[in-house]
C-alpha cells in the first residue's frame, strides 16, 4: 500500500450518508492495513460529518471506521433534528401564517426543521482534536469541509492540514484555512430550507453543494493526484413514464434539487475530468508539463441499488410529525427522494451500511488496483 496523494471524496446525501461507511469498511478489509489510505479527505453536507470522523482518526484508520459505524447504526430522527409534533406543527403553521400576512406580522422560521439536536449530538461524538494529532503524526495531509456562503455567493472549502497549503479562489470557489469545528460540520450539511444555515464569522453558511460546480477541485487543490469518491445514488437512468404523469408536488421537486445539488454537479465535474485527462494524453510530454494541467486517476464506488428503494421499505420508521409535513409537501408516497435524505433511523442507516459495504466488496479489485497504483 502507498499513500501517494490519494484524496477521499464523500459528497452529500443527508442519512444516505450511511451508504459511504459501508463502503470505508469493506475498504479497511480490503487494504488490510491500519495506515490511513487517504492522506486527503475531503467532505460535504453528511459527508462533511463522515470526513471529519475520518479525518480525526486518520492515525489510527481502523479505529476511525469503527466510530462512523458506531455512530450511524446507533443514529435516531431525533438525534439530528426536532421530531414532536409541536415543534414541527409550528414550523409548519409559522410558514403558513407568514405567506398568508404577506412577512408583515409573524416572520417565517428559519427552517422547516429544528436540527437543534445535531450540535449536541455531535458535540458528544465527534473527537476533533483528533485532527491535530492526525496530521502531526504525518497520517493526514488536509481535511476540508465545503459550504456556501449566503453573502458572498460563493463555495467555500475550509481546510486544516499541514503547513504550506496554499489559499485558493477561483469562480465562486474559494480555500480558505480553518481550525475545523463543530459550525463548520452543521453548516455544510445544512440542507436548504430543510435546516438553518450557520455563522461563522459574519456570514451565513449553507450546505456545501449549493453552490460547489467543481466538487472535485478541493482535493486537487490540496495535491492529490488520485480520487476516490463514494456517492450516494446510483446512476440508472429512471424510465420515462408510459402514461401522462401527475403534476410533481413541491415534495418531488425539492427532491429533485437535492439530488441535483449533490449529484449532479459532481458527476458533470467527473466528465469534465475525464476531458480533460483525454486532452492532455494526446499533448507531448514537455507541453503537458507547462499546461498546469495533471493527469487525475479516479473511482467511483456507486450503491447498486435505487436508495429510493429501501426508503421506501423503512419509510414507517420516519417519525409521525415528519410523515405529516412530507405529506402535506407532496414528498410522501410518489417519490421517496426527499424521505430518504430524512430517515435517520438505525434500521434504514444499518441496511445502507450493510449495502455499501457488499458494494465495496464487489469493487475488491478495481479496490486493490487503485490503492495499490
Amino acid at each position: 500500500m502507498t499513500k501517494g496523494s490519494t484524496a477521499l471524496i464523500l459528497p452529500g446525501g443527508g442519512a444516505r450518508g450511511a451508504y459511504q461507511v459501508g463502503v470505508l469498511k469493506a475498504i479497511r478489509e480490503i487494504a488490510a492495513t491500519d495506515d490511513n489510505p487517504f492522506p486527503i479527505i475531503c467532505g460535504t453536507s453528511a459527508g462533511a460529518i463522515n470526513a471529519a470522523v475520518l479525518a480525526s482518526h486518520a492515525h489510527e484508520f481502523d479505529i476511525g471506521v469503527d466510530r462512523l459505524v458506531h455512530f450511524w447504526s446507533s443514529m435516531q430522527c431525533s438525534y439530528v433534528y426536532r421530531t414532536d409534533f409541536w415543534n414541527v406543527f409550528r414550523s409548519a403553521a409559522r410558514w403558513a401564517l407568514s405567506m398568508a400576512l404577506g412577512g408583515n406580522i409573524i416572520r417565517a422560521p428559519k427552517s422547516l426543521l429544528d436540527n437543534e439536536p445535531l450540535r449536541g449530538f455531535l458535540e458528544k461524538t465527534l473527537r476533533l482534536e483528533g485532527l491535530d494529532t492526525a496530521i502531526k503524526s504525518g497520517s493526514l495531509h488536509g481535511l476540508t469541509i465545503t459550504a456556501s456562503g449566503y453573502s458572498c455567493a460563493s463555495a467555500i472549502s475550509f481546510y486544516q492540514g499541514q503547513p504550506g497549503i496554499v489559499p485558493w479562489s477561483r469562480a465562486r470557489r474559494h480555500g480558505r484555512p480553518a481550525k475545523i469545528g463543530i459550525d463548520h460540520l452543521l453548516a455544510s450539511a445544512a440542507l436548504p430550507f430543510l435546516f438553518p444555515a450557520v455563522r461563522i464569522g459574519n456570514e451565513y453558511f449553507g450546505d456545501g453543494g449549493i453552490r460547489m460546480q467543481a466538487p472535485l477541485s478541493p482535493a486537487i487543490h490540496l495535491g492529490a493526484d488520485r480520487l476516490l469518491v463514494i456517492t450516494t445514488r446510483d446512476e440508472k437512468p429512471d424510465p420515462p413514464p408510459e402514461q401522462p404523469a401527475p403534476y410533481p408536488t413541491s415534495g418531488e421537486i425539492g427532491g429533485y434539487l437535492l439530488d441535483t445539488i449533490f449529484m449532479d454537479t459532481l458527476n458533470s465535474d467527473l466528465n469534465r475530468m475525464k476531458r480533460i485527462n483525454h486532452t492532455l494524453t494526446l499533448l507531448p510530454e514537455g507541453s503537458r508539463e507547462t499546461s498546469g494541467l495533471k493527469l487525475i486517476d479516479s473511482l467511483v464506488i456507486r450503491p447498486s441499488r435505487d436508495l429510493r428503494e429501501v426508503t421506501h421499505e423503512y419509510a414507517s420508521e420516519i417519525p409521525w410529525a415528519v410523515r405529516m409535513l412530507l405529506r402535506a409537501l407532496g414528498g410522501w408516497g410518489r417519490d421517496w427522494r426527499m424521505a430518504s435524505y430524512l430517515l435517520f433511523a438505525s434500521s434504514y442507516c444499518e441496511k445502507l451500511i450493510s449495502l455499501g459495504y457488499q458494494d465495496g466488496l464487489d469493487a475488491r479489485q478495481d479496490l486493490l488496483d487503485f490503492l495499490q497504483n
